[in-house]
């Protein structure tokens, strides 16, 4: 380990995954732009401008994160470094998510309420009058291709590194074709007189960051209380867990054994029994070869009350 929080494996693939956030931040930027000068008074293109917008708010944070775990020393107040760094950045992204998500929603259900009538005009280019939809189109279109590609790229990224903020990321950017259909299928409804098309499309947007911020913070809050370590894509328990917890029942029959997430790293503790005789590093108790052997950071021992195994 080295004297940062980032295990030395890692330096690698991080250095890979930091410069495609920055590529992932420019195309969001110039996805922000081309979205934000057709908006009109569409609330699926102010709803989908919106969550363009929060698509800044991963790769942002997983680059303050992985700032500091690669240049962050060790220090007497921080003798763990930042390991949570990353779990603290995965959290922060999720409150937002969910915050606005539901916002969005709220806005999207009080319009379809409302029966507000949305109108799309016209705008004239090269002394031609065009229909604003046909570029609100375009632009939905355009800003369906540089996530796909760049979600493609992130994921192998996020396994390599385990990392959940920038899995959350993948799968968003993966994802990102349902807004564009709702997108492209609420403009299209404007434009055949369909006023509600408009909201229903929004309310879908709504729906699918929402989803996103809610999966995204329950599997973040369960880090940050010290719960069992949480798989990649899902709320549900490891299997890189779950394998290091019955190698340990096998090595100490009898013990009890709790793990915990620091970020991308596993601390174990092993109750009830004491320490071996020979001294091993935490990666010896590690369950699948050494590709992943870097997550077991630390394994503690802690021995019985005395007189309780005589009761």
């Amino acid at each position: 380990m080295s004297e940062t929080s980032l295990p030395d494996e890692l330096r690698e693939p991080m250095a890979r995954a930091v410069r495609l956030e920055y590529w992932n931040i420019f195309w969001t930027l110039t996805i922000i732009v081309t979205m934000g000068l057709v908006l009109g008074q569409s609330q699926t293109m102010k709803t989908a401008w919106i969550e363009d917008t929060l698509g800044l708010v991963p790769p942002v944070m997983f680059l303050i994160a992985a700032h500091m775990e690669r240049h962050a020393h060790r220090s007497r107040r921080f003798p763990f470094g930042f390991e949570r760094v990353n779990g603290l950045g995965f959290f922060v992204a999720a409150v937002a998510l969910t915050a606005v998500g539901a916002l969005l929603l709220y806005n999207a259900l009080i319009a379809l309420g409302a029966a507000e009538h949305a109108s799309v005009g016209s705008i004239v280019i090269l002394g031609q009058d065009i229909w604003l939809g046909w570029l609100m189109i375009a632009a939905q279109i355009y800003s369906l291709i540089p996530p796909l590609f760049i979600g493609r790229k992130e994921l192998p990224l996020a396994q390599a590194l385990n990392d959940k903020l920038l899995h959350t990321d993948a799968l968003m950017n993966k994802a990102n074709w349902l807004t564009g259909a709702a997108g492209l299928a609420g403009i299209i409804g404007l434009g055949l007189g369909w006023w509600w098309a408009d909201s229903v499309a929004a309310a879908i947007i709504s729906l699918d960051v929402l989803n996103d911020g809610i999966k995204a913070l329950r599997s973040s809050t369960a880090e940050l209380v010290d719960g069992a370590p949480r798989a990649l894509s899902s709320t549900d328990l490891s299997e890189d867990a779950q394998s290091l917890c019955d190698r340990l029942k096998a090595e100490f029959p009898g013990a009890t054994i709790r793990l915990r997430e620091t970020g991308r790293l596993i601390r174990a503790e092993v109750h009830d029994t004491h320490p071996p005789a020979q001294c091993r590093h935490p990666r010896y108790y590690w369950p699948e070869g050494e590709d992943k052997a870097w997550r077991l950071a630390q394994v503690s021992f802690i021995p019985p009350v005395e007189g309780k195994r005589g009761n």
